[in-house]
């Protein structure tokens, strides 16, 4: 099978492109948005396989006429299967800037080998050439775990990438402890459903996509149940 054949385009928008990269046996998904204007390209999660990550950079150069180039890599939290590749892709591109959560990017350095350039936190924003995501702090699945907002304009839908903070049918993992879950249910709840509209696209870091509108009303089930 052709190394760009799992890559997929999930949003052509007038000014960025949306792509996807499913590696690993746990379905992490790899994201990419290109500026179409500059060619400046966002990584999201250097989960695992360098070589597909690099072909899904690649697949992208046919998106913008200008000639595309990585410049940022955004690690959502500290856990293993989300940094498996990072230190290859970042070692591959020394132009990219490494983001993370702040609480995580001392963890996310001693697991990847490689130091994280800019720690990030609630309200900050991650810009680039023609490009810029808000920082949403999740807090509960781990300490530092980040969600990113992209919003494209007045006339399309708010894009999230949630991580393992939120996925189809609930929130990430707190390790049935009490006090994280109820940490990352209130963040979820006040940061995400509590600011977008129901036509957000919501792209976790495994497995399908989602929208605010299609999980709002199973929040109080979510709090019933407690994960």
């Amino acid at each position: 099978m052709p190394a760009t054949s799992k890559n997929r385009v999930l949003h052509d928008l007038p000014g960025i492109s949306v792509r996807v990269r499913p590696v690993s046996a746990m379905d992490n998904d790899v994201y990419l948005l290109t500026s179409k204007t500059t060619g400046a390209q966002v990584l999201i999660d250097a989960a695992d396989d360098a070589d597909a990550i690099e072909a899904l950079l690649a697949s992208a150069d046919v998106d913008t006429p200008c000639e595309t180039w990585l410049a940022a890599i955004v690690t959502t939290h500290r856990h293993w299967d989300h940094v498996r590749a990072l230190a290859e892709v970042a070692g591959a591109h020394e132009e990219a800037v490494l983001y993370a959560g702040a609480d995580d990017a001392a963890a996310i350095a001693e697991e990847s080998g490689v130091q994280i350039d800019r720690a990030v936190g609630q309200g900050d924003r991650i810009a680039v050439d023609g490009l810029v995501l808000d920082v949403i702090a999740l807090r509960g699945h781990t300490p530092g775990s980040i969600a990113l907002a992209y919003e494209p304009g007045p006339d399309e839908a708010t894009l999230l990438f949630t991580g393992d903070s939120l996925f189809p049918g609930g929130v990430g993992s707190t390790e049935k402890d009490p006090e994280r879950f109820a940490s990352l249910l209130a963040d979820v709840t006040a940061r995400l459903f509590d600011v977008y509209d129901d036509d957000t696209h919501v792209h976790p870091g495994h497995g399908d996509s989602t929208t605010l509108g299609d999980e709002r009303p199973h929040l109080p089930e979510w709090a019933e149940r407690g994960w």
